[in-house]
């Protein structure tokens, strides 16, 4: 009988040995589980982390905001410079016509031997654009040019975007008309040798009014579609500096050559 009863006694304890035993196992393979599962999210997360990371490296800047940078601003300062530009074209196209009708008369602007509104208009360089036996005068494609541009600075001032094509072919004329611009500046001073006040005035005008559009192409227009180095340009005000330089360069060559004429 005592025999029966120790042997039940140790059955017992063995099964209750091989339930805690089970038990032990289980909540380890719980545990090792759940310790995966949470390696697993952490990995997830540090990948989101990363990826947010690259995503933000790799965002493009933010356009720079404020007045200086906005439609009003930009095309205001776009708008009197074209209207100084158009007024300079028609004073030199009056000119031109003047002078044909009498040519040996001098111009108002007519100063002294390198300040002469005469002998720029007499050159070649003043009429590059010939048909057959015909020339016409390059203040009339000003007056053209300026017509345009005076169109898209008030469409500016109301704030319209315009179509990407567009701006790009616009910024492309602008363009076109100061490379003329400092192309004939060039030949009045070493080739010409002779200023004239009117196309001086147009020179610059039409510099501002590059600077102006270029701008406005960047942070109103949205051109290029990824401006990340513009928008940082223009938003730590880098292209104050820099336009500031551009002027001074020019007045700087312009007095260095002919100063004595001009100032005396």
């Amino acid at each position: 009988m005592t025999s029966r009863k120790g042997k039940s006694t140790k059955s017992v304890a063995s099964k209750r040995s091989r339930s805690a035993a089970r038990t032990t196992t289980a909540r380890n393979e719980a545990v090792r589980g759940k310790t995966v599962r949470d390696t697993a999210v952490r990995d997830e997360d540090d990948e989101d982390i990363d990826e947010t990371y690259d995503d933000t490296e790799a965002a493009p800047s933010p356009l720079p905001t404020g007045w200086r940078h906005g439609f009003t601003w930009l095309y205001i300062v776009d708008l009197v410079v074209s209207f100084a530009a158009i007024v300079a074209s028609f004073i030199l196209s009056a000119d031109t016509l003047y002078s044909a009708r009498h040519p040996d008369e001098l111009l108002n602007c007519d100063v002294n031997a390198k300040v002469s509104c005469s002998t720029v208009a007499q050159s070649w360089q003043a009429e590059i654009i010939k048909f057959g036996n015909l020339s016409f005068p390059n203040a009339f494609f000003g007056i053209a040019a300026e017509s345009v541009f005076i169109t898209i600075a008030v469409l500016g001032i109301s704030k319209v975007v315009f179509p990407r094509w567009f701006s790009f072919c616009a910024w492309l004329g602008n363009l076109a008309a100061l490379a003329y611009a400092y192309w004939l500046l060039s030949q009045s001073l070493f080739v010409i040798n002779a200023l004239c006040p009117w196309c001086i005035l147009l020179m610059f005008s039409t510099t501002i009014q590059f600077m102006a559009f270029s701008h406005a192409m960047v942070t109103v227009q949205g051109l290029p579609s990824k401006p990340r180095k513009l928008a940082t340009y223009y938003r730590l005000n880098i292209d104050i500096l820099v336009d500031t330089f551009w002027i001074v360069a020019i007045i700087v060559v312009i007095l260095a050559k002919d100063g004595t004429y001009i100032l005396g």
